[in-house]
């Protein structure tokens, strides 16, 4: 593969994440979808359906990165080329970005008639529901480092994972971190998952919203990086010290 065919595996992925993610928040939250009320257990197995897809569409071309916490991670602890990193990162921002678009143009006229500013901004990206800034960093940081050892030992020859299996066991994980750790901040673990839709809902002209909470848009960029990074080390400690 080339370069430029791994960006766009990148690209492609992430925005069919963010339009499935940010179309199962919609479909929950807004005040005249038909899925109104859905409840978080619905939330978390779709953005884990969200992630699985896109990875079964896209994994063979790019790897599935679809988050920026991930290629860093990886490259990090010298399992992805720094090389491609940059290219990467940009790739999944611009998907999040059109994959957000793509989900507010799906539910244009109910983005329209939603009351609530806040709801408006919460379908696109995260918030914590106690605004603890340190503890809020916390939780990122906790739940990344669960994806990135859960991710990295998926793939680890010795587990016994079939090939093609592994997209739909991170589907999984991605369901019970969101069960286990979703609940403090909404669990972004993936800045392109919380920057890349915050950036299309600064700039789209949605009817009725209010700002995008930018004093809290740090939080789901820095925890993930670095419960990324802390859980690749813990991965590759743990192999160092039972092998």
């Amino acid at each position: 593969m080339s370069n430029m065919s791994l960006y766009i595996g990148e690209f492609v992925g992430t925005t069919l994440l963010l339009l499935l993610g940010n179309g199962v928040n919609m479909t929950c939250s807004l005040k005249h979808s038909y899925g109104k009320g859905g409840g978080w257990i619905v939330t978390a197995f779709g953005w884990g359906f969200a992630v699985m897809i896109p990875a079964y569409v896209t994994g063979w071309v790019s790897g599935a990165h679809m988050n920026p916490a991930l290629t860093i991670a990886l490259a990090v602890t010298g399992k992805f080329s720094w090389n491609l990193v940059f290219g990467y990162i940009v790739a999944q921002m611009l998907g999040g970005i059109l994959g957000a678009t793509l989900a507010y143009l799906t539910y244009k006229a109910q983005m329209d008639a939603e009351p609530e500013p806040a709801v408006k901004l919460g379908v696109f990206s995260t918030g914590p529901s106690i605004d603890a800034p340190v503890w809020n960093v916390v939780t990122e940081i906790i739940g990344t480092a669960l994806l990135l050892i859960g991710v990295l030992a998926f793939g680890y020859g010795e587990v016994g994972i079939q090939p093609g299996n592994g997209a739909f066991f991170v589907g999984l994980l991605i369901v019970i971190i969101g069960m286990a750790t979703g609940g403090a901040t909404g669990y972004a673990i993936n800045p392109a998952r919380d920057l890349g839709p915050r950036i299309a809902h600064a700039i789209l002209p949605i009817k009725g919203k209010g700002d995008s909470n930018w004093k809290y848009a740090w939080v789901p960029v820095v925890g993930p990086i670095i419960g990324g990074i802390l859980g690749a080390v813990i991965f590759d400690a743990f192999l160092s010290a039972v092998l």
